[in-house]
């Protein structure tokens, strides 16, 4: 497997592409930084090629990278910039910094993309702006509307807590090593009218349920045709068919009669 231009050994165990497109460095970092958050969150820095030019701005910048050789080089490396702080964990599970609001930045190991994002909104993580790279798949699927093949449970919460807008997308040329799949830069941007953190989990547990089976109708996977009658939902159709807004309205008017 090839080294990184910086030194690093990308291991595929981590899920580890290295960017090595300057233009795309400079455009992930620039939509970043258009932030007015006072402290910045890089998740899975590898090798620092955005770290480096982060640390520029001036802002506090905390990273976390899985990797203890990851760590070992960006430690050597940024030694002498006060305002960098770094550890090591999964950022699926491992503490995050506190504070903020931050901007969040992340060339996000394919192997937990979604669980990433999931557990930012889920626990309501105090962020500006999140600019985050995916799997061009999975870009997609976050981008996906009702009645697409794209569309499902982690798109919902994620465009009923942010607007999402496609910043780039990478071929496999721009990574070492390269994959086999191209990837898509996301921006995310919350919203003033977001699900409360409750909301969001019981949301999650919905939809989960009523996408169990796509191909079924909601009544097979929710069972009570009554009550979605009574809401106004069509009982015969799938959950792919229902916009996120209405799928918000359903929860609340459950939890009410819960």
């Amino acid at each position: 497997m090839d080294a990184s231009p910086l030194g690093l050994k990308p291991k595929k165990a981590f899920g580890q592409n290295f960017l090595v497109n300057e233009g795309a460095i400079r455009g992930i970092v620039q939509a970043a930084l258009v932030s007015k958050a006072p402290e910045i969150l890089e998740i899975g820095p590898g090798p620092g090629v955005l770290t480096e030019k982060l640390l520029v701005d001036g802002r506090p910048v905390h990273a976390i990278d899985l990797d203890p050789e990851a760590i070992a080089l960006l430690e050597s490396k940024f030694a002498d910039r006060a305002h960098f702080h770094l550890r090591q964990g999964d950022a699926v599970t491992a503490p995050l910094p506190e504070g903020g609001p931050f901007v969040v930045i992340g060339n996000l190991p394919y192997n937990a993309a979604t669980p990433i994002l999931t557990r930012l909104l889920v626990e309501g993580y105090p962020f500006e702006r999140m600019v985050l790279m995916f799997q061009l798949e999975v870009g997609k699927k976050l981008l996906g509307g009702p009645s697409t093949k794209d569309y499902g449970p982690l798109a919902i919460l994620s465009q009923l807590c942010c607007r999402l807008t496609k910043v780039m997308t990478l071929g496999p040329g721009s990574f070492r090593p390269a994959p086999k799949v191209d990837s898509a830069v996301l921006l995310f941007e919350p919203k003033g009218d977001a699900p409360s953190l409750a909301e969001r989990r019981a949301l999650l547990a919905l939809l989960h349920r009523a996408f169990a089976q796509r191909r079924k109708t909601l009544s097979n996977n929710l069972g009570d045709p009554e009550r979605l009658l009574a809401f106004g939902l069509d009982p015969k159709l799938r959950a792919e068919a229902v916009p996120p807004a209405t799928w918000l309205a359903y929860l609340r008017k459950t939890l009410e009669h819960s």
